[in-house]
């Protein structure tokens, strides 16, 4: 192609062709690998989304180091999932739900859709409100007027859409790489114990049935449904790979954007439960609210930890609830072939943030029973996930190996056992070996 027709061409049009010469092996180097990084980086801000501060602060006030065991499980299982759905839609060029549509019963398919949704709603509660928390402590401003301005602020972001995937890519990526650099200097700020923070993120451990509820919402906050639907398409039709040699380099390519994506979402996360242990454990275990963690921070730590934890928290609202509006965009019209205008779709999926607002129920209570939510829906993409990946007649060559099989099916069963367990102590079950709330 001459430089005259490159120079015509979108951006994103000018990343497709340069990732087609890397495919056709017209190029090579360290550099080249850089035209892969997208799908994983925006998948990723489902894993440092609002929903996370919630959790985290809470594990780490009420707990201290204790539960860092549960969020390296889940960063692992996350990885593991969203490797298999960035797979998927790289080699069957369809996403998770036009799959779904494909080859189950409608009525399976309906349920699916239904359950799917109730999850986005959830998703967006946690991103909106945590958006809106941000901006009204930053600028003073009543939590309704948040509100209204991230509505605005992620309207603008996903407009962007328009001109490709890569200048999304590229807003997105930005936002994560903001968030990531405020809880490296967070690191610098608070007095963490990195002893015990090494051992409970190795030796498992859970305090209380209480415990076991922010567990499960960590789990929920970190594995999230959205982004396993959102990974297959994002993937799909990004790249042209026109056989399967091609098709191999770009699953290797995403193999490994997803494991140092999700390796940087996996420490964020890490550095939120140790931030809050540090600071709260000890003196303030009672801290259970964004705004509250907020107002100590400043006293304990400076304004400078307390500002910097607010605009973390800010691109974290703002970008996460851009991508969740894209997830829910994807799974309608993948399970029931329908779509709406975005403005539509986010002006719905705002609507039970508002009634939060509204009825004046605590919002970060609302965040952590938000992600409760999400993992007692997270079983049903994964099933469908393994289901899918693991069969020769879908993926071909590309079909899961056995220990690949093993692991998935594992990590189903624990997400799957901790729900049920879950739901017993919610019931007023005795759960032997764990303490009564």
């Amino acid at each position: 192609m001459t430089d005259q027709a490159l120079a015509r061409l979108t951006l994103s049009e000018r990343t497709a062709a340069a990732m087609g010469d890397v495919l056709a092996g017209r190029r090579r180097g360290f550099a080249d690998a850089l035209l892969f990084v997208g799908p994983a980086v925006i998948a990723s801000i489902a894993y440092m989304d609002p929903g996370n501060f919630a959790t985290n602060i809470q594990a780490g006030a009420r707990y201290g180091y204790a539960l860092l065991w549960v969020v390296v499980l889940a960063n692992l299982i996350a990885m593991l999932f969203q490797a298999l759905s960035a797979k998927l839609g790289i080699v069957t060029g369809r996403n998770l739900a036009e799959l779904c549509r494909a080859h189950f019963p409608k009525p399976i398919v309906i349920a699916m859709w239904i359950v799917s949704e109730i999850a986005a709603m959830a998703t967006d509660l946690a991103e909106f409100l945590g958006g809106a928390i941000g901006l009204s402590l930053l600028l003073h401003l009543p939590l309704i007027v948040g509100m209204g301005i991230t509505a605005i602020v992620t309207y603008a972001i996903l407009m962007v859409e328009k001109n490709g995937f890569r200048p999304m890519e590229l807003i997105i990526g930005t936002l994560v790489a903001t968030i990531a650099l405020c809880y490296v200097a967070e690191m610098f700020i608070a007095h963490v114990a990195w002893g015990a923070a090494a051992f409970h993120s190795v030796v498992p451990s859970l305090p209380g049935a209480a415990a076991l509820t922010i567990a499960v919402g960590i789990i929920g906050a970190t594995v999230m449904p959205h982004a396993i639907y959102l990974h297959s398409g994002l993937t799909q039709n990004r790249a042209p790979a026109k056989n399967d040699d091609a098709r191999r380099r770009l699953v290797r390519f995403s193999n490994i954007e997803v494991v140092v994506a999700l390796a940087a979402a996996g420490l964020v996360n890490m550095a939120m439960v140790m931030m809050a242990a540090a600071a709260f454990h000890a003196g303030h275990s009672d801290v259970a609210e964004i705004e509250t963690a907020y107002h100590t921070l400043s006293p304990l730590l400076g304004p400078a930890a307390a500002g910097i934890f607010l605009v973390s928290l800010l691109a974290s609202g703002i970008s996460s609830s851009a991508v969740g509006t894209m997830a829910g965009q994807m799974i309608m019209q993948g399970f029931v072939g329908f779509r709406i205008p975005v403005w539509l779709r986010r002006l719905l999926t705002m609507i039970p943030a508002f009634v939060v607002v509204a009825l004046g129920v605590n919002a970060t209570q609302s965040l952590v029973l938000s992600q409760v939510v999400l993992s007692i829906a997270l079983p049903v993409p994964m099933i469908a996930l393994v289901w899918f990946t693991r069969r020769a007649d879908i993926m071909g060559t590309f079909a899961n190996s056995h220990l690949t099989d093993f692991a998935a099916i594992a990590g189903a069963i624990i997400i799957l056992g901790l729900n049920i367990v879950l739901l017993l102590q919610t019931c007023g079950a005795r759960i032997p070996g764990l303490p009564s709330s």
